[in-house]
């Protein structure tokens, strides 16, 4: 019985998932589309920063959000070169993260099916071989956009 009711719960929450995020995307497309202009003016190309992450299962999966930083610059002569993470953040990409506008295109990760509107956040994949068996539960639901904070 209890088997029934959790899969029931699993079924119920990704539909609540479809739903939410198809909703949120189609009211915030106006606000989308703006970051995305203001991102490409700002920082430049590519808009979205894409990046691997553990998922349910631990499957990787690609996570998007908006660029907040500039990119690591390949020339070693070059006086302008930026390699810390602190330097390569801009202003705008300060504000982004601040005001979490940054994690909005995960939208897109919750309508297909790679994370939940709730769940633990994803982290990196270099995290992985350290979780205990405990903390490794946390691939046992979707990863999700906001979480339980302590």
């Amino acid at each position: 019985m209890q088997k029934h009711s959790h899969r029931a719960y699993d079924t119920v929450k990704r539909l609540l998932d479809i739903v939410a995020a198809a909703l949120l995307l189609l009211l915030l497309s106006p606000i989308l589309f703006a970051l995305a202009l203001l991102v490409r003016v700002e920082i430049g190309s590519p808009i979205l920063f894409a990046q691997k992450r553990p998922g349910r299962s631990g499957s990787l999966f690609t996570i998007r959000k908006f660029r907040t930083m500039r990119p690591v610059t390949a020339s070693a002569g070059d006086i302008d070169a930026v390699s810390t993470d602190a330097e390569r953040l801009t202003s705008f990409g300060r504000f982004l993260r601040s005001t979490s506008l940054d994690e909005l295109p995960e939208l897109w990760n919750v309508l297909v099916g790679d994370m939940s509107i709730v769940g633990p956040r994803p982290l990196l994949t270099e995290y992985l071989e350290r979780y205990t068996p405990e903390q490794a539960r946390r691939h046992e639901v979707r990863p999700g956009i906001t979480g339980w904070h302590r």
